[in-house]
Parts: structure tokens; C-alpha cells; sequence
């Protein structure tokens, strides 16, 4: 089974793709940029960025009848990873315990110029 989830209030998407996607026992969710309700980036450099991110990521995963806590893996994108160390501890705010598999990778750059992405896979409750 295969079922794309669209978040009612969400911004759109600057792309052609599914925000969630729910295939089986599995969300992929799609890479989140630090983007408000306007679809802008927000202000505040990389720290406010990622929080934005991981606040996308949890509304994506309520939609979907799920939480942070059913993250299994994520993959962040910095494009400097002079970051890396910021990653972490918001990482550890948002994941206090039971931390999913995690993979950082450094890009030469990001949709709207953004500088960090977190993209998902987690458990669908059932």
C-alpha cells in the first residue's frame, strides 16, 4: 500500500514532489527547509533554520497520525559543517532519548538558499 499524504495548512511545495509519503509500515517524509507559513526561510541563521526544520518535520509526522518519537533515521544537509556541532544539540532536544540512525552530509547548496535540510523515515503508528 502506497498513500501520499498532503498536510492541510501547510505551505506549498516548491517542487514536484509528496511532502509524506506512506508505503506499508513506513512515512517518508520529505526533505523539510526552515521555511513559515509563507513559504519564506526563516530569519535567524543556521539555529533558527533548523529548528524550523525540525518543527516541519513534527507537523508533517502529526498529519500522519505520528510523532518525532517514530523517527527512525533522518539525514541532514548543512551546507557548512561548521554547523555540525549546532546540529547536534538541537538534534538532542528534539530526540532526548531513543535517538534514530542519523547520516550529516555537506552540499553545495539547498532549495531558497537555505542552509540545513532534514529529510525522514519513521514507524506509521497503526
Amino acid at each position: 500500500m502506497r498513500k501520499e499524504i498532503l498536510p492541510i495548512g501547510s505551505p506549498a511545495a516548491n517542487a514536484p514532489y509528496s511532502p509524506v509519503v506512506r508505503a506499508g509500515g513506513l512515512l517518508y517524509i520529505s526533505g523539510q527547509v526552515g521555511t513559515g507559513a509563507d513559504g519564506r526561510l526563516v530569519e535567524g541563521g543556521f539555529e533558527a533554520q533548523c529548528r524550523q526544520c525540525l518543527k516541519r518535520l513534527e507537523e508533517l509526522l502529526k498529519e500522519a497520525g505520528a510523532s518525532l518519537d517514530h523517527v527512525v533515521r533522518t539525514t541532514a544537509f548543512l551546507t557548512d559543517m561548521g554547523d555540525y556541532a549546532a546540529l547536534n544539540d538541537m538534534y538532542r532536544e528534539a530526540f532526548p532519548t531513543d535517538r534514530p540512525a542519523r547520516t550529516c552530509i555537506q552540499v553545495a547548496g539547498l532549495p531558497l538558499g537555505a542552509i540545513v535540510e532534514i529529510e525522514a523515515l519513521a514507524v506509521a503508528p497503526e
